[in-house]
């Protein structure tokens, strides 16, 4: 007994087993790669704001939200014809052309395959007239610019001369150099350039019955004085213009607007540089 005492304790220790728990599954991976996938997109699109413009931020907005184009004229409907039902001609876009000779309207917008009002009179569209003016306009920039072929102004005098079109017309731009200006230093008294450049290009805008603008600029003052003259000489200058115009044969009654801007539209991106005296003939789109 007293040796049975004496004898260690059996100590029994049982480890408990959960089955399953080699792995937690894939489920995370997914989630932690969508959250890369917009953290990239995220620094992306920081990087696209930095580094772009605004034009080019407007495109990249415009990719992404494309637009199904049916017609230029929208009639305020919901469908893709601009209406709820193709069969009548009050819920199509109004744009002038397509009447149905069945069911025309009281507005008589479209004529049928005539194109001709009740009363005989041709009504022509109104996006036709404006093509056929903005053709007539880029064929006097290309007979006075020569792009199309030879030009009605030579080398030298091409130097002072920028056309564009706009909304408004054709604008011909006659600017200052270094060393030829289109009138005297500080006054409106023309110089040989100027009265070169009227006997070209009168023939070229008599090619046209179209009304015209004159306009004129100024480079501003290095000084601020309390009578400033740059809009006086702007306007003078601009009428100096016209008269030497109508001097060449230019029938007065094209003439609309004779105006004066002085220094306020820059040309360049130096106030001061010469490259703002400038006159400008504006060819419009309608006719007198």
């Amino acid at each position: 007994m007293g040796a049975q005492s004496n004898a260690a304790p059996v100590i029994i220790k049982r480890k408990k087993i959960i089955a399953g728990d080699q792995h937690h599954g894939g489920a995370w991976k997914v989630a932690y790669a969508d959250f890369v996938t917009a953290m990239m997109a995220f620094f992306l699109l920081m990087w696209l704001l930095n580094a772009t413009t605004e034009q080019q931020r407007k495109g990249i907005s415009d990719y992404f939200s494309p637009t199904i184009p049916i017609h230029r004229v929208s009639g305020g409907g919901d469908g893709p014809f601009g209406g709820d039902s193709v069969f009548s001609e009050l819920e199509l876009p109004q744009n002038g052309t397509g009447a149905m000779q069945l069911r025309p309207t009281e507005a008589k917008q479209a004529r049928g395959e005539s194109g001709l009002a009740e009363d005989g009179n041709e009504t022509a569209p109104q996006i036709a007239e404006n093509e056929g003016a903005v053709e007539s306009l880029m064929r006097i920039e290309e007979a006075l610019m020569g792009r199309g072929g030879e030009s009605a102004l030579p080398d030298d005098l091409r130097r002072h001369v920028v056309s564009r079109l706009t909304d408004e017309g054709l604008i011909l731009e006659f600017f200052d150099a270094e060393e030829e200006q289109l009138f005297q230093p500080g006054k409106d008294h023309p110089t040989e350039l100027l009265s070169r450049v009227v006997d070209f290009v009168v023939p070229v805008l008599g090619l046209l019955e179209n009304g015209i603008s004159v306009q004129g600029y100024t480079r501003a003052r290095p000084v601020v004085v309390v009578d400033n003259p740059i809009w006086n000489l702007s306007s003078s200058r601009a009428n100096r213009m016209r008269e030497a115009l109508e001097a060449a044969g230019l029938a007065a009654k094209r003439f609309k607007r004779v105006t004066g801007h002085a220094d306020r539209s820059p040309a360049a991106d130096n106030p001061m540089s010469l490259r703002n005296n400038r006159i400008e003939i504006v060819i419009l789109r309608d006719a007198p």
